[in-house]
C-alpha cells in the first residue's frame, strides 16, 4: 500500500521541517484526493494552510518550501524508489502527483496479498464490543433492525480489517414485563385454538407470529403454566431471530440474555459498586443515579431502583455494560435505533460513573427507514399488527440489495428503500451496477484464458498505462485503505459503497476506451489484464466487508 507509506513519510518530514522552523507542534497531516481542476495532481494536503498561522508565512510560501523537500522525506522513510513529484498550488495546498512506477508497484502490492490490502496493524489496536440489533424477543425482526444489522456487521468486518480486535453481541431483552406479555398473548392464542374463550392481554401482542407460536406447541402444553409459555415463545422467537440474521449473512460471538445478568445477581453488584462510588443516592424511597450536575451531557438524576424495590431497565443496562468491561472490552459501541437518541447521554453519564474513561462508551443511532415501490409510499398498520419484516425483504429483493442499499446512507440519514430500485437487474441499480463490474471482468479473464492471453505483467510493462483510463483506474486503487480508514473515523460503512460505485464508473470507462485483449499487443494485454485483476479484488474485497457476494457472471 503506497497511500501509508506517502502519508508516513510527510509526517515524519514535515514534523522535522517544522521543528527546523521552530515549530514542536504542528498540525496533523491528511490527504485527499486533489479536484479535477488541479493539473497534474493526484493528493492535495491542506497541511500548509492550517501551519500557515503559527508559522507566520503565507501558506503558498510553505507549500513551496516543502514541495521541494519531498523526495527527501520519502527517502528518509525508506520508501521504494518512487517517481511521485510534488509542487504548490494556490491558496496553499501541496499536491502530489503519483509517478508511473509509483502505481504499478502499488498494483503489484495489491495482487501480492489481495485479502491484506487496506489491512493495517497499529501500534494500538482498538479492542471493541460492538453490540447491534439486539431486537427484543416478542417479535420478528423488522425493517429498522435490518439497518442496523447491516451497520454492525459491516463495520465490524471493517475495523477488523483495520488491525482492530471486535466482538459482536446481540443483547437478548429475555427478562421483564414485555416478554411476559409475550408469553401471556400465546398462551391465550393457544386456548382459543383449543375451545377456550382466552382474551388477548390488554396491552399484548396481536400479529399473526403469536397464532403462529401458539400452533407449533406441543401437546403437553395443555398443562403449561404462563411462565412455561413464556420460555417457550421466547425460544421460539430466539429461534427466528438466529435464522433470519444467519440468512443475512451476521454472525455474532455470543447472544447475550438478560436473564443471565438477574442469575448471577449483577444488578445487585453493579448497584453496590456504584454506591461504592458515591454515585447513587436515596430519594422518595427509590434509589437514584446522579446522572445530572455540572459537566454531565444528562439533563436530570435517573432512578435505578423504584419504590416498589423493582429494577428500572436502566439498572440492567448498566449491569449488562459493565458485564462487558469486565469481559476485557476496552471500548463500547452500540448501535440503537431512532427512538434511543434521549438514552444516549444517561448512558454516557453511568459509564462514566463507573469509572471508566471519557470515550469508552459510544452510541450509533441510526435513523427511521421509508418504503417505497417507485414513488407509492409502502403503508404499515401498527393497530394490525401488520410490519415489514427482515425476512419479507429478503424474500422480495434478496440479501445483496438490502445490504448495500442499507450501506450506501450514514446512520443518521433517514433512508428511502426503493423496492422497485433494488430488484432491477440494470445499471440503475447501484448493487448491480457494482457487481457487475466483478462478473465483466470474470468474463474478460474467461475469454483471455480461450485464447491464450496472460496477464502476469512486469512493473515495466505496468508502468507503460499512461492512458488517462488507465490511470484513473491505477490512482482511484490507492485510495482503497484510505476509505476503510474514512469508515472507522465516521463509523459507519457509508463511504465504501461510494467508493465502489466510482471504481465501477471509472471501469466501464476504461472498458469503453481501453481494448484488452489484444494478440499482437502483448505486453499491453498483460498489463491491461493485471490492471482488470487489481480492479477485480479490490470490487470483491470491497463486496465482502459489506456482505455483499461477488457473482463471476450475471
Amino acid at each position: 500500500m503506497i497511500l501509508p507509506r506517502l502519508k508516513d513519510a510527510a509526517r515524519d518530514g514535515l514534523l522535522a521541517w517544522s521543528r527546523e522552523e521552530g515549530l514542536e507542534s504542528p498540525p496533523p497531516v491528511s490527504f485527499a484526493p486533489a479536484p479535477a481542476h488541479v493539473a497534474e495532481s493526484d493528493i492535495a494536503v491542506a497541511w500548509p494552510m492550517a501551519a500557515a498561522k503559527a508559522l507566520r508565512r503565507r501558506p503558498l510560501d510553505i507549500a513551496a518550501a516543502v514541495s521541494g523537500r519531498f523526495a527527501g522525506f520519502q527517502a528518509a522513510a525508506g520508501l521504494p524508489e518512487t517517481d511521485s513529484a510534488a509542487h504548490a498550488s494556490p491558496p496553499g495546498f501541496l499536491n502530489l502527483r503519483l509517478g508511473p512506477r509509483t502505481l504499478a508497484w502499488n498494483l503489484l502490492s495489491l495482487l501480492r496479498a489481495p485479502e491484506d490490502y487496506g489491512r493495517f496493524a497499529p501500534a494500538e489496536p482498538r479492542d471493541i464490543l460492538l453490540e447491534f440489533v439486539s431486537a427484543n424477543p416478542t417479535g420478528p425482526v423488522h425493517l429498522a433492525s435490518s439497518r442496523a444489522a447491516t451497520l454492525g456487521d459491516s463495520l465490524a468486518r471493517i475495523l477488523r480489517r483495520l488491525g482492530h480486535r471486535v466482538r459482536t453481541e446481540y443483547y437478548v431483552n429475555d427478562a421483564g414485563r414485555q416478554v411476559k406479555l409475550l408469553g401471556l398473548s400465546v398462551q391465550a392464542r393457544w386456548d382459543q385454538a383449543h375451545g377456550k374463550d382466552t382474551p388477548l392481554p390488554e396491552d399484548g401482542y396481536r400479529g399473526d407470529y403469536i397464532a403462529d407460536i401458539a400452533k407449533s406447541a406441543p401437546p403437553e402444553a395443555a398443562g403449561w403454566t404462563s411462565g412455561d409459555f413464556q420460555r417457550f415463545a421466547v425460544e421460539a422467537m430466539l429461534a427466528q431471530h438466529k435464522t433470519d440474521m444467519e440468512r443475512f449473512g451476521v454472525r455474532f460471538d455470543r447472544w447475550f440474555r438478560e436473564s443471565e445478568l438477574h442469575d448471577r445477581r449483577a444488578l445487585d453488584k453493579t448497584l453496590a459498586r456504584l454506591r461504592e462510588l458515591g454515585r447513587v443516592y436515596d430519594k422518595d424511597d427509590a434509589v437514584w443515579l446522579g446522572s445530572s450536575g455540572e459537566g454531565s451531557e444528562d439533563d436530570k438524576d435517573r432512578v435505578l431502583v423504584r419504590r416498589d424495590g423493582l429494577p428500572t431497565y436502566f439498572l440492567a443496562d448498566i449491569a449488562y455494560h459493565q458485564d462487558k468491561l469486565e469481559r476485557g472490552a476496552r471500548e463500547l459501541i452500540d448501535i440503537w435505533g431512532a427512538d434511543h437518541h434521549g438514552y444516549v447521554p444517561r448512558m454516557k453519564e453511568a459509564i462514566a460513573a463507573l469509572g471508566c474513561p471519557k470515550g469508552t462508551f459510544h452510541a450509533i443511532i441510526h435513523q427511521l427507514v421509508h418504503l417505497f415501490r417507485g414513488t407509492e409510499a409502502v403503508r404499515m398498520s401498527k393497530r394490525a399488527g401488520e410490519f415489514i419484516t427482515l425476512r419479507d425483504l429478503v424474500d422480495e429483493v434478496g440479501v445483496d440489495a438490502c445490504r448495500f442499499f442499507f450501506a450506501m446512507r450514514t446512520p443518521n440519514a433517514h433512508m428511502n428503500f426503493d423496492l422497485e430500485l433494488a430488484k432491477k437487474q440494470s445499471n440503475e441499480n447501484p448493487v448491480f451496477y457494482a457487481q457487475y463490474v466483478h462478473a465483466r471482468i470474470a468474463s474478460i479473464f474467461r475469454e483471455a484464458a480461450a485464447q491464450g492471453l496472460s496477464g502476469n505483467a512486469s512493473s515495466e510493462e505496468l508502468a507503460a498505462l499512461q492512458e488517462p483510463a488507465e490511470r484513473g483506474l491505477l490512482v482511484k486503487l490507492v485510495w482503497f485503505p484510505e476509505v476503510l480508514l474514512l469508515c472507522e473515523r465516521d463509523l459507519s460503512p457509508g463511504a465504501l459503497p461510494t467508493y465502489l460505485l466510482e471504481l465501477g464508473a471509472l471501469y466501464h470507462k476504461f472498458y469503453e476506451l481501453c481494448r484488452v485483449l489484444d494478440p499482437g499487443d502483448p505486453a499491453r494485454t498483460r498489463a491491461r489484464l493485471t490492471l482488470c485483476a487489481g480492479v477485480q479484488a479490490v470490487i470483491r474485497s470491497g463486496l465482502d466487508l459489506l456482505g455483499v457476494s461477488s457473482p463471476e457472471q450475471m
